[in-house]
């Protein structure tokens, strides 16, 4: 097994501020998607100059914390995936994915930027595991047959919606949610037919078109 090789000091800290900035950038644009980048350095404290040296404008930030949290959820899929019951792999992928709180900031950032070819492959590949993911569970009769790729988006973003000031309560109401959802896409679940379609892709997608 190859052994990595440690950053160099100066490289570790390069390392240690970039995620510094981004940790201030989720917690900065997740307050208003508007806000300006002297926001963020003053979040992060660090200079403005600082981080336009790693970032060269507002954009490329937004890019960056977008194509990380679509990395985040092609790896919870990934790993769900691997799962041999479909259900055990279906919950885990949308525990996973809400535990992680990326589809939250991605989707509140949706239309603020143009997105680059790398990250429109990220985010295709991101919905074919999702879908692969629904789709096997839907089939294996592991949930209900109502249920659409779709649906499944729309309960990350209303579960991601909880937000309180602590961290942890937030993780533990976020919790309690996922477990009523989860219960209501059983095929057991008390309610017949559900009202209406499920939302469609273009629904979804419009949002991205920049604003």
């Amino acid at each position: 097994m190859p052994v990595s090789t440690p950053l160099s000091g100066r490289k570790a800290q390069a390392a240690r501020n970039d995620e510094v900035i981004l940790a201030a950038a989720r917690t900065v644009f997740m307050r208003s998607a508007d806000a300006p980048i002297a926001a963020v350095a003053q979040e992060a404290g660090v200079g403005v100059s600082a981080l336009y040296r790693r970032y060269a404008s507002k954009e490329d930030l937004l890019v960056t914390l977008c194509t990380d949290g679509l990395r985040r959820f092609i790896d919870v899929a990934q790993r769900a995936a691997l799962l041999p019951d479909p259900w055990d792999a279906f919950a885990t992928f949308v525990e996973g994915v809400i535990e992680e709180d990326t589809h939250s900031l991605t989707v509140h950032l949706a239309g603020t930027f143009t997105p680059t070819p790398e990250l429109r492959e990220l985010a295709l590949q991101a919905g074919d595991l999702g879908d692969a993911i629904i789709d096997r569970a839907r089939t294996a009769g592991a949930v209900r047959e109502d249920l659409v790729d779709e649906d499944v988006s729309m309960i990350f973003e209303q579960v991601t919606a909880v937000r309180v000031d602590d961290p942890e309560r937030t993780r533990v109401l976020r919790a309690r949610y996922v477990a009523l959802l989860l219960d209501a896409v059983r095929p057991g679940a008390r309610t017949g037919t559900l009202p209406g379609p499920g939302p469609t892709g273009a629904e979804l997608g419009a949002r991205w078109v920049p604003r």
